[in-house]
Parts: structure tokens; C-alpha cells; sequence
């Protein structure tokens, strides 16, 4: 994890209390210890990237946050709460969204299905036809599977699932591939 750097741009609004401390989170993957002791704080508003090269710990840090990793150990509070001990799917409903590499579209089914499943998780999720403002190719492509996508649409798709739910802090995995 030593190759990771994180970069950030300054938050609007300052904030008095960070929404995600991380303090020396560790991870493992079965049993190899994979993360050793990152620490990190985000503020409401922030805009933050986590840099390295591949297999420096980027994406296995965003799923030990989300609570995907099957062992981690250390700090995690989002919005003054103490996730670590958490499922993932209640770290999801306190309003973090996760949008992984994969993207995990539901390739079967069209854009507007993919569109329709989450559920406004929060107060604030963007309606279908916000989404389509922001990416418009989407709506061109209302009724394709997403199969048909090409990898860019895809992650839009990706993306605009996510904003749907209303989450305060938005977990990002290469969101720029493809």
C-alpha cells in the first residue's frame, strides 16, 4: 500500500468534522494481509482520488470501506458513525454507494430496467430523466441491453445507477475505463 497516493481537491464548504475518516485500516484476503494501516479523511463536498500503479491497494481500500472484504480491521466512520464491524448493505443504506470496476450492470436487461432498480436509498437521488441530462447517450439507448453497450455506456450506466440512490459519498472504482 505504500505506492498509493491520495489527492484531493478542496472541500466547498469547509467542514468542522470529516463524512469518512479511515484510520489505520488493515485488510486481508484470506491470509494474506493486503492493507497495512491507511488512514485517510474525506469532507463533505470533496473530491478525492486514490492514485498507484496496478496492485497498489486502490481497489481493494474502496472495498474494505464498503465493507466488502471479508476481513478488516482498524477505523471507518462515515458521518460520525463507526462502520467497520458493519455489512456492507447497511454501510450502502447510511448513504455510501459503491460503483465497482466492473461495473456490475445487469447486461440483460435495457438502460431504463438497470435504471429502475435501485432504490432511492436517501433524499437526493437523481431522477431517470436527471440522468439523462448528464449522459445523454443513455436515453438513446433506453431500451438496450446492456450487452449491447459499448464499455464508455456502460459505465455511465454504471454511474447513473448510483446517483439514483441519494448517496452522500460515492465510491468510484476506474470510473473512467472503458
Amino acid at each position: 500500500m505504500s505506492e498509493v497516493e491520495l489527492t484531493s481537491r478542496p472541500a466547498p464548504v469547509p467542514s468542522a468534522k470529516p463524512l469518512l475518516r479511515v484510520d489505520g485500516l488493515q485488510g486481508w484476503y484470506g491470509e494474506s494481509h493486503v492493507l497495512h494501516g491507511v488512514s485517510f479523511e474525506i469532507g463533505e463536498g470533496e473530491v478525492v482520488t486514490l492514485l498507484g500503479r496496478n496492485g497498489a491497494g486502490k481497489t481493494t481500500t474502496l472495498k474494505a470501506v464498503m465493507g466488502i472484504l471479508s476481513r478488516r480491521s482498524g477505523s471507518v466512520t462515515y458521518d460520525g458513525r463507526d462502520t467497520i464491524k458493519l455489512p456492507s448493505r447497511l454501510i450502502a443504506q447510511m448513504g455510501i454507494a459503491y460503483c465497482p470496476e466492473e461495473r456490475a450492470i445487469f447486461s440483460s436487461l435495457s438502460v431504463e430496467e438497470n435504471l429502475m432498480l435501485p432504490p432511492q436509498v436517501r433524499p437526493g437521488g437523481l431522477s431517470v430523466e436527471q440522468i439523462f441530462e448528464l449522459f445523454p447517450n443513455l436515453k438513446e439507448r433506453l431500451s438496450s441491453q446492456g450487452t449491447k453497450l459499448s464499455g464508455g455506456e456502460q459505465q455511465m450506466l454504471a454511474i447513473g445507477r448510483i446517483l439514483r440512490t441519494g448517496a452522500k459519498l460515492l465510491l468510484l472504482d476506474e470510473p473512467t475505463e472503458g
